[in-house]
């Protein structure tokens, strides 16, 4: 009999803590920070001066590093504009630049426009782009200006790509672009 009141006082333990028990909310919380984190507004102020807060915009007239600002506008005009441009590289390390700009090319370009810039890369054989011209095409008149114009605007299909690379990997691709316009019309 004595076993059976240690079972029946252990059983009746069992039950009250279970009817006392709230599943939604969990009696004891280790780290509460990680159940309920608190919310800060993205752009709201987190102290109480002005300078202590998430997320500011640049102040006007700043430019971001490695960047130089293209006075030549997204426009037809523009890119003809931008056909008088040369490159504002080095001349005397052009080899270094057009290593360079190979490397960029392969990594950003060569996906579209293929290896050789014959407009027959991975995207376009598997025919998930169309329309990708070869830089060779006589009624395309591309020079270091257009070519540096189109990675900056983006051109029908193609994005900007001026987020990806800052102004001197822009020109280096360019002079490579025509490294290769170079390599398919001999």
């Amino acid at each position: 009999m004595n076993s059976f009141t240690k079972i029946v006082a252990v059983l009746c333990l069992v039950i009250l803590f279970a009817a006392c028990q709230d599943n939604s909310k969990p009696n004891y919380q280790y780290m509460p920070n990680m159940y309920e984190s608190v919310g800060y507004e993205t752009y709201g102020k987190v102290g109480f001066l002005p300078s202590e807060s998430e997320a500011l915009l640049p102040p006007a007239n700043t430019i971001n590093r490695g960047w130089l600002p293209y006075e030549i506008e997204n426009t037809p005009e523009g890119k003809e504009l931008a056909r008088l441009n040369s490159s504002v590289l080095d001349s005397t390390a052009s080899e270094t630049n057009l290593a360079i700009g190979g490397q960029l090319y392969s990594i950003y370009c060569a996906i579209c426009h293929g290896d050789k810039g014959k407009g027959q890369g991975t995207l376009v054989k598997r025919e998930k782009i169309l329309g990708v011209p070869s830089y060779d095409d006589p009624a395309r008149n591309i020079t270091v200006g257009t070519t540096f114009h189109t990675i900056q605007y983006g051109l029908n299909s193609m994005g900007s790509y001026a987020s990806q690379m800052n102004t001197t990997e822009m020109w280096q691709v360019s002079e490579y672009v025509m490294k290769l316009k170079q390599d398919l019309t001999k």
